[in-house]
């Protein structure tokens, strides 16, 4: 089967390249998955350039997040059988429960081998079902934006409500999930972006308020006044240390910050923390899900009939160009790859 690794280089950026293995065969307990697509993630070009916390000292296969069907099953596996649709969790043995930092040891593309791949060979309990509503290259994009967006706004702290305020920053993974649950749930929307033409596609998928933040410097001041000057309930913040402080100034009084992202880097931010405390605001990191979360989610996206929005597909001999896609910072919602 072909394969592509994330090959140790002489500095710090690693190569990808391609490889042919032999078809994985399953132990007791284990399934083989026939992989047909999957998505890119900030984190890959971390891990590509060495950044990320789950970065190892050996190639692995890259990629997190990827869907396709299983093929071959073990001894003593129940749950699936041949031809199940299904997504591959994230963190593969975070299955339920509080997070522990042991699932660090099995994050799929960064300490354990990722899904870009013809064929996965995964524990049984590291899959979830696949929505009858979605296509194999939607399901690929749900394992991390879009659970990470799910456990932001309805797993941690106090969970999403109709009529209340979300604000989304930029219009990557994550945050274009985001939008879609929020406007399904009855939430009023706001997002930003430093393009109109990406804004114009958000309010097409529900977003009641856009800002574009290169000509709206303070952003976070159009935001709270958008709310009545009461503040934002939910923000769900990508941007890190470049856009906390205004994230802590616009969220409203008891609201919640749901700290996701490094876009403007590592470093801890130059503002002060006393806006969260003066308006006793919740601030959760967030780092994708269990698969009971995933579960629940799918069931949700079942119900309200959301499909991820894909910016492009790319053949499984385009993995380069898929990775320059998203390093180009030119796309809205998901980059995925056609596996088969």
């Amino acid at each position: 089967m072909k394969t592509y690794l994330l090959r140790h280089t002489a500095g710090e950026e690693r190569e990808i390249v391609a490889e042919d293995r032999p078809s994985p065969q399953p132990e007791p307990g284990e399934v083989v998955v026939k992989m047909h697509a999957a998505s890119l993630n900030y984190r890959d070009l971390l891990m590509k350039k060495g950044l990320s916390a789950s970065s190892g000292n050996e190639d692995i296969i890259p990629g997190s997040d990827g869907a396709g069907e299983v093929s071959a099953v073990g001894e003593g596996v129940s749950e699936w059988q041949a031809g199940d649709r299904v997504a591959l969790t994230f963190f593969r043995d975070w299955v339920d429960g509080p997070f522990e930092m042991k699932y660090h040891q099995a994050a799929r593309g960064g300490s354990c081998d990722g899904v870009l791949a013809e064929e996965v060979l995964a524990p049984a309990h590291s899959l979830v079902r696949i929505p009858d509503t979605l296509d194999f290259v939607e399901a690929a994009c749900l394992p991390c934006a879009a659970l990470t967006a799910w456990h932001a706004l309805f797993e941690r702290g106090t969970p999403l409500a109709g009529g209340e305020t979300v604000l989304c920053l930029g219009t990557g993974g994550v945050s274009i999930c985001a939008l879609q649950m929020a406007s399904a749930a009855g939430a009023r929307v706001a997002i930003t972006s430093s393009s109109d033409e990406k804004l114009e596609r958000a309010a097409a998928l529900g977003a009641e308020m856009t800002v574009n933040y290169a000509e709206h410097h303070d952003w976070d001041e159009v935001a709270f006044d958008w709310t009545g000057k009461h503040g934002i309930d939910h923000i769900v913040e990508v941007g890190g240390p470049g856009t906390l402080g205004r994230s802590m100034r616009t969220v409203a009084p008891g609201g919640k910050i749901a700290l996701i992202g490094v876009l403007t880097g590592f470093d801890p931010p130059s503002d002060s923390l006393f806006p969260l405390v003066s308006h006793n605001a919740e601030l959760h990191g967030i780092y994708v899900g269990s698969r009971a979360m995933f579960e629940r989610m799918n069931a949700f996206l079942a119900k309200h009939g959301i499909r991820p929005s894909i910016d492009q597909v790319f053949a499984f001999d385009e993995v380069a160009a898929a990775y320059a896609r998203l390093a180009s910072g030119r796309h809205f919602g998901k980059v995925a790859v056609a596996i088969s």
